[in-house]
């Protein structure tokens, strides 16, 4: 019998400079490199590299791996990075999208007392996204919860899939804490879904970006999903390490993520070919 030949699936898997904090986004970079990550997502926040295009090429140059995507200023601490404004952390991260060759903004739904910005946001993203090939990944989020009470935090509506973006990214740490069901809101994103930020999580109320395997969301069957669909977009480990009790658990846990993502992925690819090749 003819053996099954394994394709190299067409997504690349990038490392979220995210997933090393508190270590600086120079280290991330790093660490991408070190284990084999096809690149990196950049985490615009208070590290100050972070915001600097400048500084962000040359590590890329320096250690030979490309920045695939931006994810915009949006979390509290990051109020105030690139300006107040929200339509100009835009702005700026499509910018730097742009001069570094990314091809992802990865943007949050505005938090409910934004009014202006929410207010506007749908449309005003379409319009941003005709001006540009880079693509607005808009993130599906959660409610905030704090023992039996539930607050609604974003505006219009922190599962993306009840309005019309252009493009999704999907999180499956975030699916976790809302407790959605991970493969419909895949479907319900269809070609639309852009990214993939992947991590897992156990359902609690708290956003916990697990290394995939670990909790009980279904990663392994959103990327044979992926894979088998042909999807092209970037899949990005955003997974937590602040527990990690040294530099070397932490790099454990990303290769694990790294190996997990790219067998799954790898998984659906060989099993169609396998399907392909004729008995003999």
């Amino acid at each position: 019998m003819a053996q099954p030949v394994v394709r190299i699936p067409e997504a690349k898997v990038a490392l979220s400079t995210a997933s090393v904090y508190p270590e600086s986004t120079a280290t991330a970079f790093e660490i991408a490199a070190r284990l084999g990550y096809d690149g990196v997502e950049i985490m615009v926040w208070t590290d100050p590299v972070s915001q600097d295009v400048e500084a962000l090429r040359r590590l890329s140059d320096h250690h030979g791996v490309p920045i695939l995507a931006v994810h915009a200023p949006c979390l509290l601490i990051t109020q105030r990075v690139w300006s107040t404004d929200p339509w100009v952390k835009l702005q700026r991260a499509r910018s730097a999208a742009e001069r570094l060759g990314a091809s992802t903004v990865v943007v949050h739904p505005p938090f409910r007392w934004q009014r202006g910005y929410a207010r506007e946001f749908v449309n005003g993203l379409w319009r941003m996204a005709g001006e540009t090939d880079v693509r607005f990944g808009v993130e599906n989020m959660y409610p905030w919860r704090y023992r039996d009470r539930e607050m609604l935090a974003y505006a219009p509506d922190w599962d993306v899939t009840n309005h019309d973006y252009r493009h999704f990214t999907v999180d499956l740490s975030h699916t976790a804490t809302s407790r959605s069901d991970t493969l419909a809101m895949v479907d319900r994103m269809g070609d639309r879904l852009a990214h993939v930020h992947l991590a897992d999580g156990s359902g609690s109320g708290k956003d916990e970006h697990l290394v995939p395997g670990r909790g009980n969301q279904p990663c392994a069957e959103v990327l044979e999903k992926l894979a088998g669909s042909g999807f092209d977009g970037h899949v990005v480990v955003e997974v937590n390490t602040r527990r990690a009790l040294s530099a070397a658990e932490r790099e454990a846990d990303l290769a694990e993520a790294l190996a997990f993502t790219r067998r799954h992925l790898a998984a659906s690819r060989a099993a169609g070919d396998e399907r392909k090749v004729p008995r003999t």
